[in-house]
């Protein structure tokens, strides 16, 4: 389980202090395990999932870009057409009733969650690639900011979607238009048809116009894991070689991986499905 580091947004500005505070509040705790219920006190299979609607952004959590521990993260106009695959995480009875980035109470009870770039509030399915639930959240707040998260869902997303004792699991998220969304039918999305991949999972550690670089990136990280390949794309009309790590087996490797990394001086990275 992945803490969050929900951080209170004033006017569409980052309040410095309220930022270092959180800051040193998170890396204070992120020893400690978050948790949800006692388990069997709470039976959430009968909570529906967020209805989406038209809403105006949030006044708070909605900047161009925020700071986090040294790094930048900018924040998308829009979620239209917004499609990613990557590693989900939960935060649950250790932050509930805490604000949110949205300045909104978290109610780890309700059917949302946190995300470093899509507007506040913006409605998205996740569904797990594993076992195939999808689940439909708001998104309200901010994070999480753990290398290898694409989204922090609330203890009943998660638990709804089947990755509570596991703590994570391979999602994919995809924005959905409330204006075309059809209460108690299929949601139309805004990224077109949906289509689930049964593939498995890379981590792509860089992206290259000449192959002869994403080659030399290659025999360099051979040292660290010898299953690499190089993989090539057309983005924006332009060809690029890519080097993913994998397949991966499991999250738990992916973390590994993504450790040993920093020794090489290779800080950014994310998790592709093919």
């Amino acid at each position: 389980m992945i803490m969050p580091y929900a951080h209170r947004l004033k006017n569409g500005c980052a309040v410095l202090g309220l930022l270092l505070l959180a800051a040193c509040s998170m890396l204070s705790e992120k020893a400690e395990r978050d948790s949800g219920p006692r388990p069997g006190s709470v039976d959430v299979s009968s909570v529906p999932d967020a209805v989406p609607r038209a809403e105006p952004k949030s006044k708070c959590g909605n900047p161009q870009s925020y700071e986090v521990f040294g790094k930048r993260y900018k924040v998308l106009s829009s979620g239209q057409g917004f499609v990613e695959k990557g590693i989900a995480s939960w935060y649950g009875k250790k932050f509930h009733g805490r604000k949110t980035s949205s300045c909104e109470t978290y109610d780890m009870y309700a059917m949302t969650a946190a995300h470093k770039h899509l507007p506040l509030p913006t409605y998205v399915e996740v569904t797990n690639l594993d076992n195939g639930r999808k689940i439909v959240v708001r998104v309200n707040d901010r994070g999480p900011f753990h290398n290898n998260r694409v989204i922090d869902l609330s203890y009943t997303a998660a638990d709804k979607l089947g990755m509570l004792s596991q703590g994570t699991a391979l999602v994919e998220v995809r924005a959905i238009d409330p204006n075309s969304y059809k209460k108690g039918g299929a949601p139309v999305y805004s990224g077109g048809k949906y289509g689930q991949s049964q593939a498995g999972f890379y981590l792509q550690v860089g992206a290259f116009s000449n192959r002869q670089n994403a080659e030399q990136l290659k025999r360099r990280l051979n040292t660290l894991v010898p299953d690499i390949r190089i993989s090539r794309a057309v983005v924006d009309g332009k060809q690029l070689y890519r080097v993913q790590i994998g397949p991966l087996l499991n999250v738990e490797a992916a973390d590994g991986i993504v450790k040993s990394l920093a020794d090489y001086g290779i800080w950014e990275h994310h998790i592709t499905v093919n």
